[in-house]
């Protein structure tokens, strides 16, 4: 009794003006952990009109829920049913069906009978097909079958004449029923991520339509029929397989969005300076060589993203887009920006990341409304000292690891043209290789390694380590010095010459003991030499060493490491040994 009081607790009561009763209408059952629908909702079957059961485990509607013929909205997303009962039919004043993420694969064809449906969300469910019955549903406004199993409509799919809002993204589909072209009231249509290959034609009839998602597919060209969705503001044709952009592109006079990411783009049209209304323009990860000069006329234009392209040079007319808030330049090969540049006055966000950059125009510190730059990943040698002026820059970016986002300028003169510049230690920046970076599974080849690891500068600490306190007489005063780390070969000469040291105060006769018991004499031409003095009291100690690093070293040479990471220092010995 306790839960059921609770839940009577969330429901939303609607008082009559003449009667003094209660009158149930919206009930709200969501997020209780139902496993099954509740029984006291049957006591309002006469008044009852919303009813919320989200997120719950109900696996079936039972026949009593379906006698609330007063139900305008039916809402069971996030639940485990696995079908929709046919007695659904009876909700003939039902306009609202949320269905959604269930395990639903199939609309029952009597559907038909509600017909004062006007929504329908039945998105995430493993639907394959949409049954005769259901292009029956004429008073249809919205619907929702994003992430289904769908691979066709029906062939008269058109007769949802009242349809504004389709989504039918993440299916199977490949083409568009030709009846398609009577949804005339259709603004909103949504066929990202399927299988289309090329646009389908009767989409050029759809006349109102204001927003279109087709990216995410496999078309390869843009036929100019487009142009004739005069009312178009909204286009996404990212993620395909485009080569090239008709010309008549331009006809799309209302476009707002447009966005070409994730293409094959070798150009873009002169006729794209056409779009007027254009406020988003994003061209990246493209094949673009050049921008065309038209695009200064997009005066409207808030964010432009022409990253991962092939750009040596962006055009002057880019100096004529007052609006632009938003720019990025990205993993290109621009070697300078054009002065104009400094006139975009109202960009807040300028991303020039991974390009050839040797200096910057002095305009750019007309920019004053700059927040954030980045600069990372160029060859700039110093900023221009109009950067002073960049009040409001809260991030200035010159390296890929930095570990602030603004870090202080000072002023020095340019060595040849005696100007004052802005620098810091991150100046000179140094281009970033790819060879550079080496994956650690590359073979490991010794020769390489040998002729890079002499190639290193080496580094010797030469003192007298100076003693306050008088020392035992057997110490030995020890030059520390750094040399380059042993390769495995002179890791096992090393081991012999300490293992003969050793040799010499235990077994006279000149032998040493192996572990496996025999006898092995150490011939003059594997002794070993050690470049530093070593104490005798400590020939054992180093020895013990030597063999577990010589054996360390010897195997992971085989896995392809670099044996410079392996360091001997035996500190409270007094003795260090460090790697090139």
């Amino acid at each position: 009794m306790t839960t059921k009081r609770k839940l009577i607790g969330r429901l939303v009561p609607c008082r009559c003006f003449r009667g003094e009763e209660e009158v149930i209408s919206v009930l709200d059952y969501s997020h209780c952990s139902l496993q099954q629908v509740p029984k006291e909702i049957f006591s309002f079957e006469r008044t009852l009109e919303e009813l919320y059961l989200d997120a719950n485990q109900i696996e079936e509607l039972p026949k009593q829920l379906f006698n609330c013929q007063a139900l305008r909205k039916l809402s069971i997303p996030d639940n485990d049913l696995s079908n929709l009962p046919t007695t659904i039919a009876s909700l003939v004043n039902l306009k609202e069906l949320d269905i959604s993420k269930n395990g639903i694969q199939e609309f029952p064809d009597n559907i038909k009978c509600c017909k004062c449906l006007s929504v329908v969300e039945a998105s995430v469910n493993p639907i394959t097909k949409l049954p005769e019955g259901f292009t029956q549903l004429l008073n249809l406004t919205q619907l929702f079958l994003n992430d289904a199993f769908l691979e066709y409509l029906p062939a008269n799919f058109g007769r949802l004449s009242k349809l504004r809002i389709l989504e039918l993204r993440e299916n199977h589909l490949k083409t568009m029923p030709k009846s398609i072209h009577r949804l005339s009231q259709l603004e909103r249509l949504d066929l990202g991520s399927n299988e289309f290959t090329e646009l389908p034609e009767v989409l050029e009839q759809i006349h109102n339509l204001k927003e279109l998602w087709l990216d995410n597919n496999s078309l390869q060209t843009i036929p100019g029929s487009i142009g004739k969705l005069r009312q178009l503001r909204y286009l996404d044709l990212a993620k395909n397989r485009i080569e090239s952009l008709d010309a008549d592109i331009s006809g799309c006079e209302s476009l707002e969005d447009l966005l070409l990411s994730s293409n094959m783009l070798q150009q873009l049209p002169e006729t794209i300076g056409m779009l007027k209304k254009l406020t988003t323009l994003k061209v990246d990860d493209n094949q673009l060589t050049s921008l065309p000069n038209t695009v200064g006329s997009l005066s409207l234009l808030e964010e432009f993203d022409c990253s991962c392209n092939e750009l040596e040079s962006l055009p002057p007319t880019i100096g004529y887009l007052l609006n632009l808030r938003t720019f990025a330049a990205d993993e290109n090969f621009l070697t300078e920006l054009p002065r104009e540049i400094g006139n975009c006055k109202n960009v807040t966000v300028m991303s020039l990341r991974s390009n050839k950059l040797e200096f910057l125009p002095d305009e750019i510190g007309q920019m004053t409304k700059l927040r954030v730059l980045n600069l990372s990943d160029n060859r700039l040698k110093n900023l221009p000292y109009t950067f002073t002026k960049l009040k409001d820059l809260a991030a200035l970016w010159l390296s890929d690891n930095q570990s602030k986002a603004l870090i202080p300028l000072q002023t020095e003169a340019h060595p040849e043209t005696k100007q004052r510049v802005l620098t810091n230690y991150m100046f000179p920046q140094q281009p970033r290789h790819d060879e550079d970076y080496q994956s650690d599974s590359d073979s490991f080849n010794p020769a390489l390694w040998e002729e890079q690891r002499q190639q290193r500068m080496t580094v010797a600490f030469d003192f007298e380590e100076k003693k306050e306190e008088e020392e035992e007489d057997n110490s030995v005063e020890i030059n520390l010095k750094r040399y380059p780390t042993p390769y495995p070969e002179d890791l096992k000469n090393m081991v012999k010459s300490v293992q003969n040291m050793v040799g010499k105060t235990t077994h006279p006769l000149g032998t040493e003991k192996c572990s496996s018991g025999t006898n092995m004499e150490l011939h003059s031409k594997d002794k070993y030499e050690p470049p530093w003095p070593i104490a005798p009291k400590e020939v054992t100690y180093l020895l013990s060493l030597l063999q577990h690093t010589s054996s360390h070293s010897i195997h992971t040479a085989h896995h392809s490491i670099d044996p410079s990471h392996h360091r001997i220092h035996p500190v409270h010995h007094r003795i260090h040994l460090a790697t090139a």
